[in-house]
């Protein structure tokens, strides 16, 4: 299931693609029982919608519904870093910023980073201040979000200055949270956000392009 999981979240399949299950139990090697209950956990959680005769399609996201989970992402975020700087910060919380100070540090320095290894290193950054709020519930929502965007966030790497640009915003994020500058996490928040949000158009471009690609 999460191989195939994978596949979606990482558009290689296009928009509508049908999914049967002859199909794919070809493609992974398994029999049909592990492939009913991954369509029908892919459907319960929205990735795939239900066609008649025992077949599905893939479901991705429109520009509209990407902006809506940017949106809600926003908000989860900014809540995260405006409680981290005005909540006591204790020597577990001063460890775990001062490793993520010491990784973006480093990371400044180093320019042979792939797009992807730079999308999970964004990732786990966001994932590790939620994590810190003591939130799960928050935590868990904003998980499924960065689910739904992690090829998004690659092919926002491919953009030229991106990651430096992401390496100076997440340790300014990172100076304010430590500064108990609320005001100034929140800003230094959403111009790393709204960074790629302005490029949704453009992606979702490139992302149908690969998808399209990979299924001529």
């Amino acid at each position: 299931m999460n191989t195939l999981k994978e596949h979606i979240v990482h558009w290689h399949y296009p928009p509508e693609h049908r999914l049967t299950e002859d199909e794919l139990c070809k493609t992974f090697g398994v029999s049909r029982s592990p492939i009913r209950e991954a369509l029908r956990v892919l459907a319960a959680g929205g990735f795939i919608k239900k066609l008649p005769n025992r077949s599905y399609a893939v479901k991705q996201y429109t520009i509209e519904e990407i902006e809506e989970l940017y949106e809600v992402r926003l908000a989860l975020e900014l809540y995260t870093v405006e409680r981290l700087a005005t909540k006591k910060q204790t020597t577990q919380l001063a460890a775990e910023l001062a490793d993520l100070k010491q990784t973006w540090t480093e990371l400044l320095k180093e320019s042979s980073k792939k797009p992807e290894e730079f999308a999970i290193l964004d990732t786990l950054f966001h994932d590790t201040l939620a994590r810190a709020l003591g939130n799960p519930s928050l935590l868990r929502y904003l998980r499924t979000i960065n689910e739904r965007l992690t090829l998004f966030r690659m092919l926002d790497f491919d953009k030229r200055d991106r990651a430096e640009h992401t390496c100076h915003q997440h340790l300014e994020i990172l100076d304010r949270i430590v500064g108990k500058d609320a005001p100034g996490a929140r800003a230094a928040m959403q111009k790393n956000i709204e960074e790629g949000r302005r490029l949704i158009p453009t992606t979702i471009k490139d992302a149908l392009a690969r998808a399209y690609l990979k299924n001529t």
